[in-house]
């Protein structure tokens, strides 16, 4: 039970919010602070994923020969995830007149 809480649900939820959190961002502020967020996300990302490594691994005392891929694989897949449905967003942030100019 604790391999699904902490290596599959745990970084589902956590790139969720980011993922809503960088919607709005996209929305409410445009392409330019969607952008700044994604570095800021980037960071909190990689403390989230170290901090989840240690919880599961030091304090539940799971096994990280199984934990450690679950966790990693799950958190790449809503990433990416996150990435495609951003960039859907931000594409239809863009004005007429610059989607005319591209080639």
């Amino acid at each position: 039970m604790m391999y699904f809480l902490l290596g599959v649900l745990a970084p589902i939820i956590l790139n969720l919010l980011h993922l809503a959190v960088g919607v709005y961002v996209v929305v409410a502020r445009g392409n330019l602070m969607s952008l700044g967020f994604t570095g800021l996300s980037f960071l909190s990302k990689t403390i989230g994923l170290l901090w989840l490594t240690w919880l599961g691994v030091v304090m539940a005392e799971l096994d990280f020969r199984i934990y450690v891929p679950l966790l990693t694989f799950f958190w790449f897949f809503t990433h990416l995830v996150e990435a495609f449905v951003v960039q859907h967003y931000m594409k239809k942030n863009v004005s007429q007149h610059l989607q005319d100019i591209q080639v």
